[in-house]
């Protein structure tokens, strides 16, 4: 277990799903923890948060009003700070394809302010959150998670002697996170018909406890430069549709603008500096300041084949309809029937 004693950690975008699940395992894990912030821009979500957070109870949390937007804000907010998880984005698909620049300014442009602030502050270590969407983008979303993804990975060349070290995960649909498919289908369940894109469709799928833990395990092992990819399962739509709602008429609604039957989190051209770490893959930087070979003998890292890519459609290890269900009542929602 990462000890965190003594630490002060700030969660940009702390309100959402994941931020919520982090903090909920960061409380919980190391009560010895300075200080944990929560950022976002959300006062509405920090009131809520707060009453099942109070400060009376858990005097380490903090909960700072910013936006990602504001440098000069962020700057304030690493004051103090040792470790930053950037969580905050504008995700959704359809919505950033018809509101590009704002997409834009929050997901690129918060990434560019959060590095420089951390530049200007004594963070030490930064682990920022990607997603599927990222690799081999077609909508803007994932561009900008792109874009975002090498702004941090970049980072780690432009820190002159500052020991600073950046990071990124990447992972597919969390399960049960706000605005995601299986919420959705259990909310349109009871108006007896579940809306399908397409049949064909693809996601991979991780538990927001799964999240967290890769989170926390690029916070602790990172050297700096890395891409961190999940081993996890894939699950078939017309599968998540039928665990919830066997009896609803599925009618075919067509893919929604920027949408994928697939996702890839590593394409083949990822391969050359890809590394089989066990639970993980990673992709590691072109250019990095540590050695190679000693990456490889600490983490025991295996480089993939040439060619390898790693694809929600061609993936080995599926979800069932049945495991789905055990999935939903244990993730999502514990009163779930089918």
């Amino acid at each position: 277990m990462f000890n965190l004693k003594g630490k002060s950690i700030l969660i940009t975008g702390g309100t959402g799903s994941l931020g919520k699940a982090l903090t909920s395992h960061i409380l919980k894990n190391n009560p010895e923890i300075r200080r944990l912030i929560i950022y976002s821009r959300d006062e509405q979500k920090q009131f809520q948060m707060a009453q099942e957070y109070p400060d009376t109870k858990y005097p380490q949390i903090r909960y700072f009003i910013g936006d990602v937007r504001d440098k000069e804000r962020l700057v304030r907010a690493f004051q103090g700070v040792d470790y930053v998880i950037h969580a905050a984005a504008m995700k959704h698909v359809h919505i950033a394809e018809y509101n590009p620049d704002e997409c834009i300014k929050t997901n690129i442009g918060g990434a560019e302010n959060v590095v420089e602030a951390c530049f200007k502050t004594k963070v030490q270590r930064v682990v920022a959150l990607s997603t599927d969407k990222a690799c081999a983008p077609i909508n803007l979303y994932g561009a900008t998670k792109l874009t975002s993804d090498k702004l941090f990975i970049a980072a780690n060349n432009i820190k002159g002697e500052n020991p600073i070290k950046f990071s990124v995960v990447r992972y597919g649909n969390v399960m049960g996170s706000n605005g995601s498919v299986i919420p959705f289908f259990i909310n349109k369940k009871k108006e007896g018909k579940l809306p399908i894109t397409d049949p064909n469709m693809t996601r991979f799928n991780i538990s927001l406890q799964g999240g967290v833990d890769m989170v926390m395990h690029a916070l602790e092992h990172a050297w700096g430069g890395e891409l961190f990819v999940p081993k996890i399962p894939s699950y078939k739509i017309m599968d998540v549709a039928n665990a919830i709602g066997p009896e609803c008429e599925k009618p075919i609604v067509g893919i929604r603008p920027g949408e994928k039957v697939h996702e890839e989190m590593i394409t083949p051209s990822d391969a050359f500096y890809t590394y089989d770490l066990g639970k993980y893959y990673t992709i590691l930087p072109a250019t990095h300041s540590w050695k190679l070979d000693d990456y490889i003998k600490t983490f025991n890292a295996r480089k993939v084949n040439l060619g390898f890519s790693y694809n929600s459609g061609d993936n080995t290890e599926w979800e069932t309809i049945d495991t789905l269900r055990s999935l939903i009542k244990e993730h999502v929602d514990s009163n779930f029937k089918a």
